[in-house]
């Protein structure tokens, strides 16, 4: 399996600074960072490792989730997928992950409801981000449409 690489390049103090992230396997971007605009409500045109993991957490769930609906004997016609990644202070000292929020609506043709609540659920444990971020408490929303 591949390996996936972005870069940062960083100037100056944590309060002070600012950085640049690239994504530089797929080359399609590069994204300013500071930490005061991280740590405001209005990102001012700036993104932040939560939102890079909300990203990445969101893609992820997706796509594990479709294949679990056709595990289950399931068509996905549609999946719309949201991550919301919380940022707060750590109880030991700086600041840690205090949660992540997923919502999906499907549109699926072959499970009712609950089969598609039971490929949530799965979608959830199984797939990689959601496996490598354990220590996060992650929440689910799942309905059809």
């Amino acid at each position: 399996m591949p390996t996936r690489t972005a870069r940062t390049a960083w100037n100056g103090s944590l309060q002070d600074g600012s950085g640049q992230v690239e994504l530089s396997s797929s080359k399609v971007g590069t994204y300013e960072v500071s930490f005061p605009k991280r740590a405001a409500d209005d990102a001012g045109g700036n993104t932040s490792p939560e939102e890079l993991i909300a990203a990445a957490h969101s893609a992820c769930f997706a796509m594990q989730l479709s294949a679990d609906i056709a595990e289950a004997g399931g068509t996905p016609e549609s999946l719309e997928v949201s991550a919301d990644v919380s940022l707060g202070p750590d109880k030991n000292g700086g600041f840690k992950l205090t949660g992540i929020a997923l919502k999906v609506r499907g549109e699926v043709t072959g499970l009712d409801a609950a089969g598609f609540e039971r490929a949530a659920q799965s979608a959830k444990a199984g797939c990689p981000v959601s496996k490598a971020l354990t220590g996060v408490e992650i929440t689910l929303d799942a309905a059809l449409d």
